[in-house]
């Protein structure tokens, strides 16, 4: 053996009569340069010595080819030498030992080329060889562990089947612990949050999405007497119409009516109609004042729609956060009937999360129901009017007659309301007089919905005939309080 780890006597290109095919040449970085040895150079001025660069050159016609030269026999090996007089015995002059044909084979490699190698470690793209040397070389450089340990953990967060989506409950879950550490001065009202979580969650819609979608068509659903109703609008449309419909509310706070004064409408100017002229009334009716707004906002509302809408919620929050508890039954009136502010602002949560739904379909986003918590306050807020309403069809004749009635405050046939699943629970609607009682004691009938589903009835988005109910007992009675329940619906 030579002292470069081959074989004595037998030539690089010459392994029983064929070339050999040279391995893979690591990278200049990759070598450490004081381990090589050095080849011997001329002296300047000097001719290299013969043989050592071979001619190079086209062979002159005629010319005998070389005849190729008999491969040498094998040395014998070196006898072992005699032992010296300390009793060692000399190493051969030709041996290697495994450490020389170790590195002679695997270079080392330097700091800079394994620290470029750990994202692909981290990734498990290298190779065994690599692998090996980034293990051990994590052994000794502290650095390069603690950057090893950054790459692991990024990367297991690289998972195609999980969602970037952020989860609906962070916000709450992100305040309550916020709230736990150290508590608001002035905390919002119990009955307050769902409208403070659902104008949060559209406004964090709002931000995502790009000012194209702001003009996306929007569907709008919902149902008078027997049959459907829609509505075509944008998405800045939709946001000015709950930037109207929410001016009842502040105006029932004593705030100001984006639909009173001169150019208080999304900044779109002048609203130019006679029911909005300073010193005259505004409409109450939420459909009205809905049409006032599209009316009179030309050109079309565009996103600039978003911060006159969010600071006039955050306005109104503020308001009842200071206001005190008493003001949780003031009246607020809606043209055609009144609500204590305490549910206005539940149904103000309840038409947000479903316009931020009709939104996020338009514009393909992702929008889940609100919590469970705040659901059944929205159902229960239905369940509560179901009574009024279908008292109000049964005087425009579109719902069967009373039955028996009772005096008020006395327990009356009911309707079994069981609403499963998220939010959910269960009411007793009574069927004769909105003055009656529910009782379960004079339950008639059972019908039985998802929450999600449910809500989406009284939205107007799903008809009474196709809602997926179990049903049980009178029929009419059934029939009755789902076209009840779809009536509450409205632009």
């Amino acid at each position: 053996m030579s002292g470069d780890g081959r074989e004595g006597g037998r030539r690089d290109d010459e392994v029983r009569g064929a070339r050999r095919i040279p391995g893979p040449r690591g990278a200049v970085d990759d070598l450490d340069l004081e381990t090589v040895e050095r080849p011997v150079l001329p002296p300047p001025g000097g001719s290299a010595p013969d043989g050592s660069v071979p001619e190079q050159g086209i062979p002159e016609e005629g010319a005998a080819a070389p005849e190729p030269e008999e491969p040498e026999e094998p040395e014998e090996p070196d006898r072992p030498e005699e032992p010296d007089e300390d009793g060692s015995v000399p190493e051969p002059p030709h041996a290697v030992t495994a450490d020389a044909t170790a590195s002679a084979s695997a270079p080392v490699l330097s700091h800079r080329v394994l620290k470029a190698l750990l994202g692909a470690w981290a990734l498990s793209a290298c190779s065994a060889e690599e692998t090996a040397a980034v293990e051990d070389h994590l052994t000794a450089c502290a650095p390069c562990a603690d950057e090893a340990l950054r790459l692991r953990d990024a990367v297991g967060l690289l998972h195609t089947d999980g969602s970037l989506d952020l989860d609906p409950a962070l916000r709450t879950r992100v305040l309550d612990g916020c709230l736990g550490r150290r508590p608001a001065r002035v905390p919002i009202p119990e009955w307050a949050t769902a409208y403070d979580a659902e104008t949060a969650r559209l406004d964090a819609l709002l931000r995502d999405i790009g000012d194209s979608d702001w003009h996306a068509p929007v569907r709008l659903q919902w149902f008078e007497g027997e049959r459907a109703v829609t509505r075509r609008t944008t998405v800045a449309g939709v946001i000015g119409h709950l930037m109207a419909v929410d001016g009842l509310v502040s105006a029932a706070l004593g705030l100001e009516d984006p639909l009173a004064g001169t150019g208080a409408a999304a900044g779109t100017g002048a609203l130019g109609t006679a029911e909005v002229n300073a010193g005259a009334e505004v409409p109450l009716s939420p459909t009205r004042r809905t049409e006032t707004y599209w009316a009179a906002t030309y050109p079309p509302a565009t996103r600039a729609v978003r911060e006159p809408w969010r600071a006039l919620t955050h306005e109104v929050i503020r308001t009842v956060s200071l206001a005190g508890p008493n003001v949780a039954e003031r009246s607020v009136s809606y043209g055609e009937f009144a609500l204590p502010l305490q549910d206005a602002l539940l149904d103000r949560a309840f038409e947000c999360w479903v316009h931020g739904t009709d939104i996020a379909e338009a514009v393909d986003y992702p929008y889940k129901p609100p919590s469970a918590a705040h659901l059944h306050r929205m159902i229960d807020l239905a369940a509560r009017m179901l009574p009024a309403a279908l008292t109000g069809r049964r005087g425009a004749g579109l719902a069967g007659p009373a039955r028996e009635l009772v005096a008020p405050g006395a327990p009356g046939r009911s309707v079994h309301l069981e609403v499963e699943g998220h939010g959910g629970g269960d009411w007793y609607i009574a069927l004769d007089s909105p003055a009656a009682v529910g009782s379960p004691d004079r339950a008639v009938a059972q019908v039985a919905l998802d929450g999600v589903e449910f809500c989406q009835l009284v939205a107007g988005h799903i008809s009474p005939v196709e809602a997926a109910a179990g049903q049980e007992g009178d029929r009419e009675a059934i029939r009755d309080v789902l076209f009840a329940s779809a009536s509450l619906s409205r632009l």
